[in-house]
């Protein structure tokens, strides 16, 4: 099952599966060790230097700071940078990277109730050279394993491709994806829904998968679920939702609610669904992108797009949970709903705007480790 290692205090690398050794994926409310973020500064992706999404990336980490230890990733040139910007609190580490997408290229952490190990998906930057969004990404493709060694955590290597940001579990044997990103062309072709279900299950180690048809309009990581849906907890599914049957967002969003009320969960359960209404249409402003360099290889952002803004786009941390605001006029019903449904938990808004025009939100950045039973 292991490879041999003489040192113990190196992560080790495991030719078995979580589900072969007792591991499964802990659901993202049960209780962390720490978040990992990286640092923005790609130009051709965050506009004026990255500068603005570095100030919205350091209040997402200020913000989960208050409930949780923080670690940042950063390249080499911009160490200095983020150390000045980001609270003394926040710990920062070297670990080169192509952007700043810690959920979709860091790894994925698993726990048998004794002790935690991290998956290492394979990562091509949302479909290699088919679809994907930017090239090269073999920085990226590191990312996972480094994180996993200094926390000196065992690592399974995963034989496909897959982002975090693809997959939601409940911790009691159920995940939820998007047929529209799993099955897409430019992540894993050779592998039928079915052989793509067994590794799920391998992995992950649940017992049932629930195909979405599709992700949010317009979302460039080809419908991730996580900018969709997400478990508030076993059996209840927050959704997004838009009452403007003129929006693509409504069809979308309509059969997503349709499939899910018709399903249960691993363990026998209907599923609960609560509604929570999209911003209004944001599209990028010509000024947002001016300030974005042109790079052949890399998707353009161009002024009048419309970006995939979700309040759903939130994260979890110990007795928080921290969601995307946009100036938009649904941001304080969002909030107030949130907080209802999880009366347990400090709701914080945060600005992120500057997020969403890099092509994602706050849980797109963030990744969690569980907490370890055994320290």
């Amino acid at each position: 099952m292991l490879r041999s290692c003489k040192d113990k205090n190196m992560s080790l690398n495991l030719t078995s599966t979580p589900r072969a050794d007792g591991f499964s994926m802990p659901a993202e409310f049960a209780p962390h060790s720490r978040t990992w973020m990286l640092w923005p500064q790609r130009p051709d992706n965050w506009r004026l230097g990255g500068k603005p999404a570095q100030r919205a990336f350091a209040a997402v980490a200020s913000a989960i700071a208050q409930f949780e230890p923080v670690t940042v990733g950063v390249n080499h040139n911009q160490y200095g940078n983020a150390r000045s910007m980001l609270p003394p609190e926040v710990r920062i580490v070297e670990i080169s990277n192509n952007d700043s997408w810690m959920r979709d290229c860091g790894p994925t952490f698993v726990s048998n109730g004794k002790t935690v190990r991290g998956i290492d998906w394979i990562f091509n930057a949302w479909g290699g050279l088919y679809n994907g969004l930017y090239f090269p990404w073999d920085l990226d493709e590191a990312v996972a394993g480094k994180v996993l060694e200094i926390e000196r955590v065992d690592r399974y290597k995963a034989p496909f491709v897959l982002e975090g940001g693809s997959i939601h579990v409940d911790g009691e044997g159920t995940c939820i994806t998007t047929a529209e990103c799993l099955l897409s062309p430019g992540r894993n072709p050779e592998l039928t829904q079915v052989e793509i279900e067994a590794h799920l299950m391998d992995y992950l180690n649940v017992e049932k998968v629930l195909w979405i048809p599709r992700g949010v309009f317009h979302d460039e990581t080809t419908g991730h679920v996580d900018n969709l849906a997400c478990y508030l907890r076993p059996a209840e599914i927050a959704l997004t939702w838009t009452e403007d049957k003129s929006d693509p967002q409504y069809e979308r969003s309509s059969e997503a609610l349709e499939y899910l009320l018709a399903q249960t969960d691993a363990r026998g359960r209907k599923l609960t669904i609560h509604k929570i209404h999209q911003p209004d249409p944001i599209l990028i402003a010509p000024e947002e992108a001016e300030g974005v360099d042109a790079v052949d290889g890399t998707l353009p952002r161009e002024a009048g797009d419309r970006m995939a803004a979700s309040y759903i786009n939130f994260y979890f941390c110990n007795g928080g949970a921290i969601v995307p605001t946009f100036g938009d006029r649904h941001d304080a019903s969002a909030l107030q709903t949130l907080q209802k449904l999880l009366p347990e938990r400090r709701v914080v808004g945060v600005p992120a705007r500057e997020i969403l025009l890099g092509g994602g939100n706050i849980h797109c950045i963030t990744q969690q480790q569980p907490q370890d039973p055994g320290t």
